[in-house]
């Protein structure tokens, strides 16, 4: 299997936006992760149209779109015109995500659900019959830095059990760790959201942290 590694831009330095999106696709990463957030749905205010189509024009590598915000699907026409290729909701603020996810693939794009750590499994089992992917929050959504919730790790190993009876892959977002990653790889989850804990801050170049990440993930035969 091979894993994906996301960058979270939400922690990247925006005032050298273009030299950030150049050092991570050198570096190797495979996504760029963005948050939108509208201040309501989760306690702050995350990236703009602005961000979205400056990383888009910029970028080579796929983008896709975390929306912490309610009523997601009157923010798809927007990012469709952008061409964003992934597309996350949450399930707990959307009246209907079903027809939400159903849109998001008539455009062609990938359609995925983001869970919050206290959002259980049962809640959202019918929507794994429509879904590509499941981004699940090993933190409390809105900031980066905060505490990953050790309660999550039994989610993952009920979602992980249930991929059998479904088409999904699942994907980790918050205080993800090289630690973590190698464990859950192993496990079958398919990416992770890479953030504060891992790549951004760290006065490190982003490809000397990527290529260990790599490095840790073959000589493990997970890669």
């Amino acid at each position: 299997m091979s894993i994906e590694l996301s960058a979270s831009m939400m922690c990247a330095d925006f005032s050298c936006l273009r030299d950030e999106i150049k050092n991570l696709e050198e570096a190797g990463i495979d996504i760029f992760h963005i948050d939108i957030m509208d201040g309501s749905f989760v306690d702050n205010f995350g990236m703009g149209y602005q961000d979205m189509e400056y990383i888009k024009k910029t970028a080579k590598k796929p983008a896709e779109v975390h929306l912490m915000v309610l009523k997601p699907y009157n923010y798809l026409d927007i990012l469709f015109e952008l061409g964003v290729d992934i597309i996350y909701i949450h399930p707990e603020v959307d009246p209907d995500p079903a027809t939400t996810i159903e849109k998001i693939h008539k455009h062609g794009c990938i359609a995925g659900i983001a869970i919050n750590p206290g959002t259980s499994v049962p809640v959202i089992e019918e929507l794994l019959n429509v879904v590509d992917r499941i981004l699940v929050l090993g933190v409390n959504p809105g900031h980066s830095g905060r505490k990953y919730q050790q309660y999550v790790d039994n989610k993952l190993e009920k979602l992980l059990k249930l991929k059998s009876l479904y088409n999904y892959e699942i994907y980790i977002d918050g205080a993800v760790t090289s630690e973590r990653i190698l464990k859950w790889s192993k496990k079958g989850v398919k990416g992770f959201v890479l953030g504060s804990a891992t790549l951004f801050n760290k006065n490190i170049n982003y490809k000397i942290i990527i290529n260990k990440i790599k490095n840790e993930l073959a000589i493990t035969n997970v890669l």
